[in-house]
């Protein structure tokens, strides 16, 4: 199977297929005279994203940058195994991310506490050495030709989320910073797993929105196009649930009551609810960890007690 497809000027998104499920998670290939992978996805769907380079008659060699918005697995897992493949090849992370690239011995054990079963659909990390690794937090890639890499820290979904602009389509890679979006359904549910920072979160979004992007290309998955509406949708959503969260721990409510009070006042979840509640992975990430990262928050904002 075809594994890339344009959808912009010399701008490719990658299926990465990882575990056999289709639109979970994309990495993407900008081509040009310096061509640059973003997200090298998880270790377990590296395989899929050699084969796009393939596709496309890109020599491996001629890989200069694999960018990656944060080191969660889905997203930075597979940068080790990746590079191995790819002997010239440098990772852009933020530097908070770097030290889980060259030593993931506490991201694994990790991961599994958090994702459970999820994290062995997305396969263990392994080590980038040390000298492959580009710690940033701002600054621009030339790609040749006119075409620019810009990098912005985007925290609060991680301490460590980096976005990538891309100027010949105008289009902004945000990473985890803008949500999940649900192409099937055209939508963006939170991805807001803890410790999750609701202020960073929403100033990344603004500083998404004064870029004007045209589009967003979301690692979950896909090109969504009318982005500043959708960027200020996303805090609307975003406030939303952490407002409801926090009426929640104030009267000691349930993760199951805060989790039902989101889906009835939230239309995008209450439209939306049999596809993540009947999805094997959405189940655990959207309904149980991104509803704890508000939780959790919400504890952080409680008044402190006297003992």
């Amino acid at each position: 199977m075809m594994h890339t497809k344009q959808i912009g000027k010399n701008l490719y998104q990658v299926e990465l297929d990882t575990g056999g499920f289709k639109q979970l998670i994309c990495s993407y290939i900008i081509t040009g005279s310096k061509p640059i992978l973003i997200e090298s996805g998880p270790t377990n769907s590296v395989p899929n994203l050699l084969s796009a380079l393939e596709e496309l008659g890109i020599a491996p060699p001629a890989i200069e940058y694999v960018a990656v918005t944060h080191i969660h697995l889905d997203h930075g897992g597979g940068a080790g195994t990746l590079l191995k493949s790819l002997p010239n090849a440098k990772v852009i992370v933020h530097p908070r991310g770097a030290p889980h690239l060259i030593d993931p011995e506490r991201l694994w054990p990790s991961s599994q506490a958090v994702l459970g079963y999820v994290s062995e659909v997305f396969g263990k990390p392994e080590p980038v050495s040390k000298d492959r690794v580009i710690p940033i937090t701002e600054g621009v890639f030339d790609l040749g030709n006119g075409a620019k890499l810009t990098v912005l820290e985007t925290l609060g979904h991680a301490s460590h989320n980096l976005s990538f602009q891309e100027n010949l389509n105008n289009g902004v890679f945000p990473g985890d910073a803008a949500g999940t979006y649900l192409p099937k359904c055209n939508t963006v549910v939170p991805t807001t797993p803890p410790p999750f920072y609701l202020e960073s979160a929403l100033a990344s979004l603004d500083k998404l929105i004064a870029l004007n992007p045209q589009a967003l290309y979301f690692s979950h998955f896909g090109r969504a196009d009318d982005a500043v509406n959708r960027l200020e949708a996303y805090k609307t959503q975003l406030r939303l649930w952490a407002d409801i969260a926090q009426a929640g721990v104030e009267t000691n409510q349930s993760l199951e009551t805060i989790r039902e009070n989101i889906i009835q006042a939230d239309p995008v979840m209450t439209k939306i609810i049999n596809y993540i509640q009947n999805h094997p992975i959405y189940k655990k990430t959207v309904l149980e960890n991104c509803i704890m990262g508000f939780i959790e928050y919400a504890k952080t904002k409680q008044p402190k007690t006297q003992p």
